[in-house]
């Protein structure tokens, strides 16, 4: 899925620990919610300064999924 590979990518780009990125993916009606699984070490870089990365990682999800009509949500998680 193209959503998954966009969220996959972006992380990846900012963690140090590429193989541990997880992501798992559930899906309804209405809303679609991504779990992000990342190493300890990486969570902060993930979630960056006051949250502003993952708001960023949120944003873009947003946007992307606006076509589907559907709410997301994205979780990190370590």
């Amino acid at each position: 899925n193209e959503m998954d590979d966009l969220l996959k990518f972006l992380v990846k780009t900012l963690v140090e620990q590429e193989d541990a990125v997880e992501v798992e993916k559930q899906e309804d009606d209405k809303t679609i919610t991504f779990r992000v699984k990342v190493a300890s070490s990486d969570l902060g870089k993930v979630i960056g300064k006051n949250g502003r990365t993952a708001t960023s990682i949120r944003t873009i999800m947003r946007s992307v999924a606006s076509k589907t009509h559907k709410k997301v949500f994205v979780k990190f998680e370590d």
